[in-house]
């Protein structure tokens, strides 16, 4: 075929990545393709000409292929002239005109001597080109109208963006997309109606991963509208973006009064006249958006969200023709194609009847906004690989959803009852709606959980626990706390009245020291390491290793304090939202005066586990799905995150008693030999992250027990009992909902002998620190997290991988609590 290939986002660059693919992939097919392009951007334009205007083209030359990612280095020439006999080279036409205006000039005037246009394409469209509001204004629309009002067939195409999800720039995308779009084109060229039913198509691919295996349906255009008072436009002062009228100002007025004369009824309120104003367009694109979610599906904007392409039928006078086609599967296998093309997977399932799937009665609905680049898309396509497409219809987050808001849920579904899915940082959540939506919304979070990941919250959680419980497995496996508040610095010692363990192992290691602060600094030093019992600081508040310190004395933690405050500014808004995560954590290492209030102090493991070659102190980070009121689940794919330096046991200096020892590294400490926490992971390349199945681990039992096994066994033992002593003995602090889940990063130690140690808990654990090497580690969590919760809950049978027979669960079942509430 020869095709003519116009837009309206002009020639290739940052506004037009994917007109270059398209162009090589159909001359690549076989196809003859002549190009002519406005000279610039044109969107929003629909099919209007410029009455009264000369157009005029230039020639564009374009480069054999085209790199999406480079948006600053030009790709391509323009000249004034075409290249002509002996040096004539392949150039596209570009016009300073509009859409429609390319469309005629390419159809009649610029390729006559190639010969007659068989078919036109005007696209791809970076962005969508579904439903009403966007099509009626659609330059893309708008030059395939007007190859169709010239009796030409044409096709718009638009690719659909979600930059939530995927990049829409990324090569491996556009590439699925253009083979996709060269399918389409040649099917529905090859299966044109004769009737005269049909004057063009609008195309609509969803730039999503997989979208080759994806249906292309026949659908109607949705009919929307702008909401009640949805101007498309906002005012603006009127002397911005206008450098004439701000010179004329400067000036002063043209044909105002002259000589001063006072302008008739200028003092008069009531004839004061109009303001002048200026107006910027910046509709509101969330009309059209909410208008799809309201919909039934089956529209071309639903289709687009459910990730499927759209291929609407159309008439030229901007309605849809053909509507028996609708419900309908394109058959992509065309008959007419080269014995290549015949050979690829048709994804027709029939095109004699309606394929149309509509919503099952357990349909819901997913607003699925993370605000995590690394876990959103691995969220996303957990949900989509788990459950059939018109099972769930997703929602976007609203454009003016504020950061740290609530999103109002209430605004964005059909009907308060709707079955909804909200996957959100936890400020995100509306917990008024939750608590009066209980059969049917679903959160990825509980409202209380202080008890779990608060420091000196679990410190009380466990004691009470214990205290009641002696037998229990926390008792061995949680080590004692000294739980404290500090405002002042100078008020340390009165802070320590009631912590007995901790004055009582500070004196014993001053006595060994040779009697505090004095005494011979000789004989500090010669004491045996052995005989010191260390501890470690941390602030009850703070994550990401903040704050956290080595000491054995008394003059070393007082030093410490003493440093905070040196730094502490004038004042700090205190600070105890639920909804801190490890994600959240700020940089660096000084804490807030929120932070430094409550404090918790434990006997420091210095007798860790480590690798056979390998010096370095690691944790164990284990990923735990709480689902329910309540359900806990250990998920069997852990972390190992290890230490930036090898491991030395801590040894007592002098110089560290001083105010210094707030310092990283104070005295002979180096902190970072010490700590694993997640801030310092840097990379799998680095080897600071790895699977901890694949660990070489040391014996450390007898050989009939599997080292990692008992480490296992540990874990779930010690998971399961602080999660339900939290939810029995702190029901202030921790309150599973029926209709939520939450994971956890817990993060445990394992000493020499193999006895492992739960450090702390983390909601909203930072999964960026897995790596691109072990992200499949995270995104199986979440297919198992969600086929646990979601499913279970919204009663919707999910597309489970399946186990092979004696293939154990990755998701395993630790505790079940009963409440005495729930579904």
């Amino acid at each position: 075929m020869h095709i003519l290939v116009t837009n309206d986002d002009g020639p290739p660059g940052p506004a037009s990545p994917y007109v270059h693919h398209l162009v090589r992939a159909l001359q690549k097919a076989g196809h003859l393709v002549s190009v002519c392009l406005p000279d610039s951007q044109r969107s929003w334009i629909g099919k209007a000409h410029m009455i009264g205007q000369t157009v005029k083209p230039a020639y564009y030359r374009p480069p054999a292929t085209y790199d999406t990612l480079d948006d600053s280095t030009p790709q391509g020439t323009t000249h004034r002239f075409p290249s002509q006999g002996r040096d004539a080279v392949e150039e596209w036409v570009l016009v300073d005109g509009t859409p429609a205006s390319s469309a005629q000039i390419g159809l009649h005037h610029v390729f006559r001597e190639r010969g007659p246009i068989d078919l036109v394409v005007s696209g791809p469209n970076f962005g969508r080109n579904s439903t009403a509001l966007f099509a009626l204004s659609s330059g893309t629309l708008g030059a395939a109208m007007e190859a169709a009002v010239c009796k030409r067939r044409a096709i718009a195409l638009s690719y659909a963006h979600f930059k939530d999800r995927q990049n829409p720039k990324d090569p491996a995308i556009i590439e699925a997309a253009t083979r996709h779009s060269v399918r389409v084109v040649e099917a529905l060229a090859a299966q044109w109606p004769t009737d005269g039913s049909v004057d063009l198509y609008t195309v609509n691919v969803a730039l999503l991963p997989g979208l080759e295996d994806r249906r292309t349906i026949f659908t109607p255009m949705l009919q929307n509208y702008w909401g009640d008072g949805g101007t498309c436009f906002t005012e603006v002062e009127g002397s911005v973006g206008d450098e004439a009228e701000e010179e004329e100002r400067i000036r002063g007025d043209e044909g105002g009064p002259a000589n001063g004369a006072k302008v008739e009824g200028g003092e008069d309120e009531e004839n004061r006249g109009l303001v002048h104003r200026h107006f910027k367009w910046k509709p509101r694109f969330e009309d059209v958006y909410r208008s799809v979610t309201l919909a039934p599906p089956g529209n071309d904007g639903w289709a687009v969200n459910e990730g499927h392409t759209s291929v609407t039928p159309m008439k030229a006078n901007f309605w849809m023709a053909a509507s028996h086609l609708h419900g309908q599967e394109l058959n992509l296998k065309n008959q007419n194609a080269p014995e290549e093309l015949k050979a690829l997977p048709s994804l027709s399932l029939s095109n004699k009847k309606s394929t149309l799937v509509l919503r099952p009665r357990h349909h819901f609905h997913a607003l699925i906004a993370y605000e995590d680049a690394y876990v959103h898309p691995l969220i996303v396509s957990a949900l989509e690989s788990l459950f059939p497409p018109e099972s769930f219809t997703t929602i976007p987050k609203p454009p003016a959803a504020e950061k740290d808001e609530a999103i109002p849920l209430a605004q964005l579904l059909p009907n308060p009852t709707t079955n909804i899915l909200q996957i959100t940082p936890y400020e995100a959540v509306d917990w008024d709606f939750v608590a009066q939506h209980p059969d049917s919304c679903l959160v990825n979070s509980y409202m209380l959980r202080k008890a779990l990941i608060r420091k000196h919250y679990l410190a009380a959680t466990v004691e009470q626990w214990v205290a009641k419980r002696p037998g229990s497995v926390l008792k061995s496996h949680v080590k004692r706390s000294e739980a404290f508040e500090v405002d002042y610095a100078e008020f340390l010692d009165d802070a320590l009245v009631e912590a007995f363990d901790l004055r009582a192992s500070l004196e014993r290691n001053e006595a060994l020291l040779g009697g505090g602060g004095g005494g011979d600094e000789k004989e500090k030093e010669g004491a045996k390491d052995k005989d010191i019992e260390w501890w470690i600081l941390k602030p009850g508040m703070s994550d990401r290793g903040q704050g956290i310190r080595l000491f054995c004395t008394m003059d070393q933690l007082q030093g410490i304090f003493d440093g905070w405050e040196a730094e502490r500014p004038d004042s700090d808004d205190e600070d105890e939202d639920e909804g801190d995560g490890e994600e959240n954590g700020g940089g660096g290492d000084y804490i807030t005066t929120s932070q430094l209030r409550h404090f918790v102090a434990q006997p420091y493991i210095d007798r860790p586990l480590l690798l056979p070659n390998d010096g370095r102190k690691f944790h164990i980070r284990t990923y735990v799905a709480c689902i329910g009121s309540l359900d806990v689940y250990v998920y069997r794919q852990m972390l190992a995150l290890f230490a930036g330096k090898a491991y030395e046991p801590p040894k007592y200096h002098p110089s560290s008693d001083s105010s210094d020892a707030s310092a990283p590294g104070a005295g002979d400490i180096d902190l970072e030999a010490h700590l694993t926490n997640t801030c310092l992971q840097r990379s799998v390349a680095d080897n600071t992250v790895q699977s901890f199945w694949e660990l070489p681990l040391p014996p450390f039992c007898s050989a009939e027990v599997d080292a990692k096994e008992h480490i296992f066994s540990q874990i779930c033992a010690v998971t399961g009992e602080v999660f339900e002593a939290a939810a029995r003995a702190m029901q202030m602090h921790f309150r599973p909902l029926p209709n939520a889940f939450e994971v956890y990063g817990l993060d445990f130690l394992v000493d020499v002998e193999g006895h492992v140690a739960l450090l702390e808990v983390n909601a909203f654990p930072d999964f960026r620190q897995t790596g691109d090497e072990l992200r499949d580690i995270v995104a199986g969590l979440w297919r198992e997290v969600l086929g646990k919760a979601v499913g279970g809950f919204f009663g919707v049978v999910g597309r489970g991988r399946g186990r092979k027979e004696g293939e154990e669960e990755e998701l395993v079942h630790v505790r079940r609590v009963e409440l005495g509430s729930g579904r």
